[in-house]
């Protein structure tokens, strides 16, 4: 049996940092979406389970020479396909540290060093968006679990105040809960609120605007337990919910104001779009993801709620076994689970390197990327659908069969990597830039194929009568 002492174990990490070097290296001269061929290759994966042990270093040379090349090159400039930031190296180099820590971040008494990080991190976090001091939080895997921590809370003190123990009674013969959201609400808010027993169909939905915000003027009557969901940065349009108006109307009825703020709740710490989320320091609770716009590794979420207590109460857990009486914070008194790894490292790491000016930085510079994507398209003459606030362009090609033709043509070229969507009623295609690896020459490498391979595609299609069309089902 090797120890950590042994000359093969060093051999082993190194030879995995170098290989992982070398992997970051290429990336700009590789095509972002994996080759068939590579993606065909994996099929060398099964095989059945060896029946004794074997070389690490031959397991390491496999994962790279088979697994490494189906990859998607998300860590790279020029993939735009989702609201996925790449990973600043700093927190690429702290997540290695983490690893060989081996942190099991739930306890203060067992893991006091990462456990401080985290609530290090935690403050740096609330004072960055501009929230409560003393607000409660918890490093989670991502938005879904985010709104779903947050939620646990809003349904938690909802239900105390019309006297009901939901964690010791559950939801059986309790008060109903009014839940409201836009409609356009993200998909993971609905999730959550199926998990939490609430249910995905039991909402009030709101209507929405031309650019998918809510309308306050839309609201229903609140009275009794409610919560309130508001969203800032709808996930096609970037566009973010009036908070402010929102909390205006559903204060005085005691409700629950929720935020997802997935990657919207980041233009907070810019001077220059913090006005788009106004309010947002007036909710009771806020979801969002470190692995979007602060460029962590996946995965990282974080839920943060004014009401401490209200957080503390609904996740709390203990056992006799479970060292928790401490005076320190517990991070599993915070977070749905016990055992995970210590999120808060990574954006530990991140705010230190950055600073609150290297974040707005980064922030602007994405916005800036997005708004540069929408001024060349439209001038090409391809529409432009939403009003680019954030880091989101919608852009149809003309009719929904050309526009998916061009997505897939971007697609396989390799120069960048943009999804599909339909939104309203209308076929686009949605550049998403969150990256810190982007840079001018990518996005103008990113045009460059975009608008040659449009001009391809609809030279080979339809004329825009279906876009009318299209337009008249919107």
């Amino acid at each position: 049996m090797k120890t950590w002492h042994d000359p093969a174990t060093r051999h082993l990490l190194r030879d995995a940092a170098e290989r992982a070097v070398r992997y970051l290296e290429r990336l700009d001269q590789r095509a972002v979406a994996p080759a068939p061929a590579a993606v065909a290759a994996l099929e060398r994966l099964w095989e059945g389970l060896p029946d004794g042990p074997s070389d690490p270093a031959e397991t390491l040379r496999l994962l790279d020479e088979v697994v490494a090349p189906a990859t998607m090159a998300i860590a790279g400039g020029r993939f735009f396909g989702f609201v996925i930031g790449g990973a600043l190296p700093a927190t690429v180099a702290a997540g290695w540290m983490g690893a060989a820590w081996d942190q099991n971040a739930g306890l203060w008494q067992t893991t006091p060093g990462v456990s401080r990080l985290e609530e290090v991190a935690l403050g740096w976090m609330v004072d960055l968006f501009g929230l409560p001091p003393g607000a409660g939080g918890g490093f989670v895997t991502g938005a879904t679990m985010a709104n779903f921590t947050a939620l646990a809370a809003a349904r938690h003190a909802v239900l105390a105040r019309a006297g009901w123990n939901v964690e010791a009674d559950g939801l059986y013969g309790a008060p109903e809960i009014t839940v409201v959201i836009g409609e356009e609400a993200h998909p993971t808010v609905t999730k959550a609120l199926g998990l939490l027993g609430l249910g995905r169909r039991r909402v009030v939905a709101v209507p929405v605007d031309a650019q998918g915000r809510m309308r306050p003027d839309a609201l229903p009557p609140l009275a009794g337990p409610a919560i309130v969901c508001v969203q800032v940065g709808n996930v096609n349009t970037g566009a973010c919910d009036p908070v402010a108006e929102v909390v205006e109307r559903a204060a005085p009825a005691g409700a629950w104001v929720h935020v997802d703020g997935a990657f919207g709740l980041w233009a907070r710490v810019s001077p220059a779009l913090a006005g788009l989320v106004a309010g947002v320091e007036r909710a009771d609770s806020w979801a969002t993801d470190a692995h979007k716009w602060l460029n962590v590794p996946y995965d990282c979420g974080l839920a943060l709620v004014r009401d401490a207590d209200a957080l503390r109460e609904a996740m709390s857990i203990t056992a006799e076994y479970l060292p928790t009486e401490t005076p320190h914070r517990n991070p599993s008194d915070h977070t749905p689970e016990l055992s995970r790894r210590a999120r808060g490292l990574e954006v530990w790491t991140a705010l230190r390197t950055l600073g609150r000016a290297g974040v707005a930085e980064l922030v602007e510079r994405t916005c800036r990327h997005a708004r540069r994507f929408a001024e060349a398209l439209s001038d090409a003459g391809h529409e432009v659908l939403n009003e680019v606030v954030l880091n989101q362009v919608l852009v149809s090609f003309g009719d929904p069969e050309t526009t998916r033709r061009v997505i897939a043509a971007i697609q396989q070229d390799g120069t960048s990597w943009c999804g599909g969507t339909v939104w309203q009623g209308r076929t686009a295609m949605r550049i998403s830039v969150c990256s810190w690896a982007t840079t001018d020459e990518d996005v103008e490498k990113s045009l460059d194929a975009m608008l040659r391979l449009a001009a391809r595609e609809r030279r080979g299609g339809r004329g825009g009568g279906a876009v009318e069309a299209e337009r008249g089902r919107a």
